[in-house]
């Protein structure tokens, strides 16, 4: 299926701006699974791969994140990240959202961070920024530190995957249409020698099936 560029990306989510909100009638309940799941609460350090609107990011600092827990957002789209960070400016020197080149390296220290999270970003990406990402995930995290994303995935029901059928074939005509998402799988991605699998679930909401995804660091560093 074809993939948008890091600079397609950033001009189609640059066009979307505000409106990725209107998404959360089905990324919703994904969304709150993977929150729940993921130990927010203990957290002292937060990264988020594609912040978006910043809207998550809020929810976490209102009313998951401890005082002293320090967030930061990454996003590709001068757009998102002015969003995002209007959206947490009240929150001071607890977060920061950071505009990046779309590349999947991160630019922080190994064990950086004890939290990592991204919702409906892996599955715009290239298979080879996706093993990227991940490996990345694993050197900014602590040794125990928790991952948790969700994805858009294969239909797990008959009209998830009506619905499924009709994405792909937009996406294979015109990807930007849909926010150059796809289908994916997230379990298989991961190194059985470096991640333990804590929650791992398929949730379908208005006919859109969405893989939750949480998992511990261990293993070595690199």
């Amino acid at each position: 299926m074809p993939i948008l560029t890091h600079a397609q990306a950033r001009a189609c989510y640059d066009r979307i701006g505000a409106w990725q909100d209107t998404q959360r009638f089905y990324e919703g309940p994904p969304v709150r699974d993977m929150v729940l799941q993921g130990g927010f609460e203990d957290a002292g350090s937060v990264l988020e791969f594609g912040c978006g609107t910043g809207r998550l990011a809020e929810s976490l600092l209102k009313g998951r994140l401890g005082e002293n827990a320090r967030y930061i957002g990454l996003d590709v789209s001068p757009t998102m990240v002015g969003l995002a960070r209007a959206r947490v400016a009240r929150f001071g020197d607890r977060a920061r959202v950071l505009l990046t080149d779309g590349a999947p390296e991160l630019p922080f220290e190994a064990g950086s961070f004890d939290r990592f999270l991204s919702a409906y970003v892996l599955d715009l990406l290239s298979p080879s920024d996706i093993r990227a990402v991940l490996a990345e995930t694993h050197r900014v995290l602590t040794e125990g530190g928790r991952m948790a994303v969700v994805s858009f995935t294969h239909g797990a029901t008959r009209t998830a995957r009506l619905v499924e059928g009709v994405w792909t074939r937009v996406h294979a005509w015109r990807p930007a249409l849909v926010g150059g998402c796809r289908p994916l799988e997230l379990r298989p991605l991961l190194g059985d020698e470096r991640w333990r699998v804590v929650h791992n679930v398929v949730l379908t909401s208005f006919g859109i099936s969405s893989e939750v995804l949480v998992a511990d660091r261990f293993g070595p560093g690199t």
